[in-house]
């Protein structure tokens, strides 16, 4: 067995272990299509590093030929402690998990502002991740390593934030600025491919491998997965359905740009134009604008009925270019309904191509941070299992 050979391999059966929890060996060869011998080599060498580890089977039969309890194999949860982190608009969230992917402890704080200078915003996590860390007793270096979400257009592989509306700066470094600052790991993306992450690995999004998240909060987000992969773009910048032009010269943007969807759709978006209505004299919070509108308020009515026609637009356009399996709509705004309304719904249908067969599915998710940081530490997990196999391949060579 060569070496790329023996890598793929422990690749692959540690992601089988991982993906049913607990499985025998030969069950291994059966849904991998690896012999039964090159299992037994490869898991041998996963149990003596430490990565996964010997359960008693599910089966109460014993194996006849040599009188033995089945043994079945799972991921050893002691092997690494991984963390997730939410950065929001003034919040953060966190999760620490297991090596199985257990959540072990959370932690949110509420922050004091919502712009930080890059070092000073890494600071902040780095204190948290300690408190987070200390609730089971460990230190922040003990974890191996950190998966971080952040609303902006993010290189993930380079860590490198083009911009964000959390820093007061574009073109920053800021995973390298965040490992510096925990002296631990961390993998740095866009907040709303975690979210899809998440929804991948412990949400609606099991079982489908092209779907689509769209997350509403103080932003618009969006997370691809195409063909059973995250789709970041060659620029790292791919899926910015938020930036998407919906109006030729349109209203402004936090990005600096015109026309944006999110520029429409998203909280600012929706108070500005009631502060513009009134004169600058509407100081509604969203909430009240939302309530307002329900409640038959003209001027309220009118803003989130555009907010959901352009919205209905975005997602038609996303239909017909990627016709997806299924599209789940998440975030703080789905807990109101003007973006998922009756008629929202029945404008994406009326505006995307017609055939014989029924649309894409679409979803409503409403959860919360904490879950959007477990998605950032799913990631990290991803992460953290590559550079102990890398390690072992180190090892062997």
């Amino acid at each position: 067995m060569s070496v790329n050979q023996r890598e793929f391999g422990r690749r692959v059966l540690l992601g089988e272990i991982r993906k049913h929890r607990r499985i025998a060996r030969i069950n291994l060869a059966d849904h991998t299509g690896i012999s039964r011998a090159t299992v037994t080599t490869i898991t041998a060498e996963l149990l003596r590093e430490g990565l996964i580890e010997e359960v008693p089977g599910d089966s109460p039969e014993r194996d006849g030929k040599r009188g033995r309890p089945t043994v079945d194999l799972r991921i050893r949860g002691a092997a690494h402690l991984v963390a997730g982190a939410k950065i929001s608009n003034r919040t953060i969230s966190l999760v620490l998990l297991d090596f199985e992917g257990n959540q072990l402890a959370d932690h949110e704080v509420i922050l004091d502002q919502n712009v930080f200078e890059a070092q000073e915003l890494a600071g902040e996590l780095a204190t948290h991740v300690e408190v987070l860390a200390r609730k089971i007793d460990r230190q922040r270096t003990d974890i191996s390593g950190l998966g971080v979400g952040i609303a902006g257009i993010v290189d993930a592989p380079r860590g490198f934030v083009h911009w964000s509306p959390l820093l007061d700066q574009r073109n920053v470094e800021f995973g390298r600025v965040l490992s510096d600052a925990l002296s631990i790991p961390v993998y740095l993306d866009n907040d709303a491919n975690l979210v899809a992450v998440a929804e991948k690995t412990f949400g609606l999004g099991q079982g489908h491998s092209d779907f689509i998240v769209v997350t509403i909060e103080s932003g618009v987000g969006m997370g691809l997965y195409i063909g059973d992969e995250i789709y970041r773009g060659t620029r790292g910048c791919g899926a910015e359905f938020g930036h998407t032009k919906v109006q030729l010269d349109g209203a402004l943007c936090r990005c600096g740009q015109r026309g944006c969807l999110e520029a429409y759709v998203a909280d600012y978006a929706l108070l500005r134009e009631a502060m513009i209505a009134s004169g600058d004299k509407d100081g509604r919070p969203v909430e009240a604008l939302l309530r307002d509108a329900q409640e038959g308020d003209a001027v309220a009515k009118s803003i989130v009925d555009r907010a959901g026609r352009m919205f209905a637009m975005g997602l038609a356009n996303l239909v017909n270019i990627f016709d997806p399996e299924l599209i789940i709509l998440a975030g703080e705004q789905m807990q109101a309904s003007h973006l998922y309304a009756e008629e929202v719904i029945e404008a994406i249908r009326a505006s995307i191509v017609q055939i014989d067969k029924a649309p894409p599915e679409v979803v409503i998710h409403k959860w919360g941070n904490l879950m959007w940081a477990r998605g950032a530490a799913a990631y990290a997990l991803d992460n953290v299992s590559e550079a102990a196999l890398a390690e072992m391949a180190d090892h062997a060579g």
